[in-house]
């Protein structure tokens, strides 16, 4: 494993730590609103203390991009953390949430890590390394088209919702012509699945950096696609899809017709 890995995957099992302490006291933890249905505790601040401290003292000399803290420093080097992502899970008890960090040098994404405290699953990737789930060596799934699939979204709830009729077409199409489709509430869970082929693909609007960057990166090491709803290179986008090819294609074909003028890039 990396050193930088190492030091991901440190900082992400003691943000864990904090996360799952906390549980106990879910009734008197501060919850603060950031923007309609836009939730932080003082748990991700905490957690994201805790992996910023970590990372800097190893890399001194490094930028941070945290969704607490937002851009901190300059350096060619920025890490992109999410202490917490699926804080409204989180903060109703329902267990399905992660810590993620990436490592982006150069505008490039170079280092992975997922954790999910509540299974005590590591994901991790790095560029030309492969994807891997504690020692296992991860894959998507083989399915060769959409028909059989199963895909995970997330609902646009937040800053987004001019572009809610125009993803409730989409849900139905998705719908229409897979085996299912799934809303678990932790977009960085749900990319970390699909390069364990637990899910075959995903869409969804309106993320932000620290909630796509570790998924992208180990959805492409794990030999599968993430690109814009138009299709275009993944970089950092809003709106995404990913999957194993054959059902990242099919994604992109079927949500076309239903994706707003303002979102084809």
């Amino acid at each position: 494993m990396q050193p930088a890995v190492n030091i991901a995957v440190r900082a992400a099992r003691r943000a864990g730590e904090i996360i799952v302490r906390s549980m106990n006291r879910l009734e008197s933890i501060q919850v603060t609103t950031k923007g309609r249905n836009d939730f932080a505790t003082e748990v991700d601040r905490a957690a994201e203390n805790e992996i910023m401290a970590i990372i800097a003292k190893a890399y001194p000399q490094h930028a941070f991009l945290a969704e607490e803290s937002g851009r901190t420093g300059e350096s060619e080097t920025v890490w992109i953390i999410d202490p917490l992502d699926g804080t409204t899970n989180y903060i109703h008890g329902f267990p399905t949430f992660a810590v993620s960090i990436a490592c982006q040098h150069r505008g490039r994404l170079e280092h992975a890590v997922i954790y999910d405290p509540m299974r005590q699953e590591i994901f991790t990737a790095s560029r030309g390394d492969g994807a891997r789930l504690e020692n296992r060596r991860l894959r998507v799934s083989n399915r060769p088209d959409i028909e059989g699939a199963l895909v995970a979204t997330g609902f646009p709830y937040r800053a987004n919702q001019e572009f809610a009729d125009a993803y409730l077409a989409q849900l139905k199409a998705v719908m229409a012509a897979t085996a299912g489709v799934r809303r678990p509430g932790s977009a960085a869970l749900d990319l970390a699945y699909v390069a364990a082929g637990r899910v075959d693909g995903f869409w969804e609007l309106g993320l932000n950096a620290w909630d796509t960057a570790a998924g992208a990166l180990l959805i492409q090491e794990a030999g599968g696609r993430i690109g814009t709803l138009g299709g275009a290179p993944y970089d950092l986008s809003p709106h995404v899809v990913a999957g194993a090819p054959k059902v990242y294609e099919a994604l992109l074909e079927i949500l076309g017709p239903h994706i707003p003028d303002a979102l084809r890039s």
